[in-house]
């Protein structure tokens, strides 16, 4: 199972990231192959529709690997109840042909509360790319953005919590692909 995550906070110490590394971990640990796309680290033009595909290398990575990826995991902090700017803009180059019938997970780490209004936002765009959302989310609000040395979130309830709701994720995946050819 091939998982791309983009990860859109525009922070260098972003727990959202922090929360999607430990995603990766895990994932990894399954047997998934992941990819990582760090806003932050890789930032991909602001969009416009004058010119859909300008010639930009994070950019060209980032549609190649959503279009690649048999599932997805958006990431965003939570920013005034919404989804973050830098995440909205990627989400704005990408398409149908990038989301088309495939799972997404929605993630959030907010400094306040758990981040939901985001996490609704993720979801009613991801339906507009025609992807299918999961049920499930992960959303950690500020007393759990603590990770331990090995980047794990502190909190055994979260870790649980972040475990069940990727097999939950990886099993509707799979359902979602189909037999492998």
């Amino acid at each position: 199972m091939n998982i791309a995550i983009l990860t859109g906070s525009n922070r260098l110490e972003s727990t959202s990231t922090k929360l999607c590394r430990y995603l990766q971990k895990q994932l990894e640990e399954i047997g998934c192959t992941v990819s990582f796309i760090d806003l932050y680290k890789a930032p991909v033009p602001f969009f416009t529709p004058d010119n859909r595909n300008p010639n930009d290398h994070n950019l060209i990575a980032m549609k190649q690997t959503i279009l690649l990826a048999d599932a997805v995991v958006l990431s965003t902090p939570d920013y005034h109840g919404g989804v973050s700017g830098v995440l909205k803009n990627a989400l704005d180059h990408l398409g149908f042909e990038h989301f088309d019938s495939k799972a997404v997970l929605s993630v959030s780490s907010s400094g306040g509360a758990v981040g939901v209004s985001p996490l609704q936002q993720l979801q009613v765009m991801v339906r507009n790319v025609h992807g299918i959302n999961c049920p499930e989310w992960i959303s950690i609000g500020a007393e759990n953005r603590v990770f331990d040395e090995e980047g794990a979130p502190i909190n055994i309830k979260i870790q649980e919590r972040i475990g069940k709701t990727l097999h939950y994720f990886v099993k509707l995946a799979a359902q979602l692909r189909g037999p492998s050819v």
